[in-house]
């Protein structure tokens, strides 16, 4: 499978590292909105093309799939232009900065029978996966209530278009909580109904964007959902913790890139330690996607999921504008 990249960025780098070690994945093409940047990255990760205009670059290439990691505004007319050209694609999050761009990139990858997935890599984590059996289960009881800490500290290298650009897609919401309302519509196998939000800038953010916000989603069946994101939070580590009826569960790190995770039962019985291996997120995000492309399963996360999730981080910044709740 011949890969393009869309993009020059710290992810995509990462991405093609994981690439290279699955069988039969070919990295080969940079496009970026620089022509100097695109050259000095296709030179980096040693990829034989590299260019800034899309169509000639897609035209040139010959590639099997893209992966988008640009700007968040710019990804459903990169996907878009991909996709009719026959590549499957691998967007990041969030998916388009509208429902409908998004829904269109869903439609137009049904139309040329591609595979459109989105990058919620912690779909991947074994631990994530292991919340989504206990829940399934039934070993949790009625699960009815979840907590989302997803509060870091934004990384120098990061702190460019997120913390000053809203026409790019900046801000916490956008950023963080569709990672975690995906990851919660994975675990509950639940869709979210509504969304209230508070959101406020604690310094890192300009130009009006969010670097602090905490939410309430409800989902099916009156499940509700407290999620904290923060840019500004030092030192913190991430957290999920469901509450059901006969147990609950803490994920402590099951948010990281990392896909280490410390899991703790807690029942009637006392505490129980679960054991979970690690996990490279995106290599089992990338050979899931691949796997897709061939015909045998289907991505981790779809064009379909990154809608749903795209769709929350929309009505929460509706709601933190409005100050009332926002309908999904």
């Amino acid at each position: 499978m011949r890969w393009g990249f869309v993009g020059a960025s710290d992810i995509a780098g990462r991405v093609i590292e994981s690439l290279r070690k699955l069988d039969g994945a070919e990295p080969a093409g940079i496009c970026s909105g620089s022509e100097a940047r695109a050259r000095e990255f296709a030179q980096r990760h040693g990829l034989a093309l590299a260019g800034s205009d899309l169509q000639g670059w897609l035209e040139q290439g010959g590639f099997d799939a893209v992966y988008i990691s640009s700007t968040n505004q710019l990804h459903a007319q990169q996907a878009l232009a991909a996709l009719r050209h026959g590549c499957h694609v691998l967007c990041e999050k969030p998916l388009a900065m509208t429902a409908g761009d998004a829904r269109e990139m869903v439609r137009c990858a049904e139309r040329a029978g591609r595979v459109l997935a989105t990058n919620h890599h912690l779909r991947a984590s074994p631990a994530n996966q292991r919340l989504r059996e206990l829940v399934a289960s039934g070993e949790l009881g009625e699960v009815h209530s979840a907590q989302v800490s997803h509060a870091v500290y934004l990384p120098r290298h990061l702190q460019g278009w997120r913390l000053d650009r809203p026409e790019a897609g900046g801000g916490v919401l956008l950023d963080i909580l569709v990672h975690d309302a995906d990851i919660l519509r994975f675990v509950l196998q639940r869709e979210p109904r509504g969304v209230i939000s508070l959101a406020t800038s604690a310094g890192m953010a300009r130009a009006g964007l969010e670097d602090n916000a905490m939410s309430v989603l409800e989902f099916d069946g009156g499940v509700l959902a407290q999620c904290h994101e923060s840019f500004v939070a030092a030192h913190a580590q991430s957290r999920l913790h469901l509450f059901g009826t006969r147990a609950n569960v803490y994920a402590v790190g099951a948010l990281s890139q990392s896909g280490a995770t410390r899991l703790v039962l807690r029942d009637e019985a006392g505490e129980h330690l679960i054991e979970v291996p690690p996990a490279n997120l995106y290599e089992t995000t990338l050979r899931a996607f691949t796997e897709a492309c061939a015909g045998r399963g289907a991505p981790l996360s779809s064009g379909a999921d990154g809608l749903a999730s795209l769709r929350v981080a929309l009505g929460a910044l509706e709601s933190a504008r409005l100050g009332r709740r926002a309908e999904l």
